[in-house]
């Protein structure tokens, strides 16, 4: 079993309104990854904070809803509120912010091949694609059951890349063409040139 998360309790503060309602090809940011996400996970997460009255009635069915009670302290605490509601069964999860919508599925489901045929050794399997600059690597990522445990365990000012980071010889990196892995709307000039490249 693969639980899916989708991180969307920020405040959006410099978008200026719900990131997870903008609308990306006839779909909302959180209906997108939703709808892409749940051909490969027995259950989508959402992680709720800021704005959660606001996101929730938009939400598809499909998906079940966490509230994290302290968004305003990060992006780890409202992973660490997923994954306190991880399904006992789930052998892994996969985990990606709502404003990186524009992931294609067959990237997706490519991921959750590699991560379901994996080495036991291999903890992670991440996306990377070949840049001008180099390699990059984006969302989502997947990760197996330890990485849960090891994230839970980290304090309140800690970041979730130090738990990844620190599993580099465990990571599998699929390379795809797929530029929606490294996709992260976070204001308006950002949003704008996502919609021209969507046209």
């Amino acid at each position: 079993m693969i639980a899916g998360i989708i991180l969307a309790a920020g405040a959006s503060s410099r978008m200026g309104s719900p990131k997870a309602l903008l609308e990306y090809r006839g779909e909302s940011f959180i209906q997108r990854l939703v709808r892409v996400l749940s051909p490969v996970c027995d259950r989508v997460i959402v992680v709720l904070g800021y704005h959660a009255a606001a996101i929730r009635p938009g939400i598809p069915g499909a998906a079940v809803v966490a509230i994290n009670p302290a968004p305003e302290r990060g992006q780890l605490s409202s992973l660490q509120t997923a994954l306190a509601a991880l399904p006992s069964d789930a052998e892994g999860f996969l985990f990606t912010p709502v404003d990186s919508p524009a992931v294609e599925i067959e990237t997706v489901e490519r991921l959750a091949d590699e991560f379901r045929r994996r080495d036991p050794a291999t903890l992670l399997v991440i996306p990377r694609i070949q840049t001008p600059t180099g390699p990059k690597r984006g969302h989502p990522v997947f990760a197996a059951r330890a990485i849960a445990e090891e994230l839970l365990a980290l304090p309140p000012t800690a970041m979730a890349n130090e738990v990844i980071h620190g599993h580099i010889p465990q990571t599998v990196y699929v390379d795809v063409n797929d530029p929606g892995i490294l996709t992260d709307i976070d204001d308006r000039e950002a949003y704008r040139r996502l919609s021209e490249a969507a046209k």
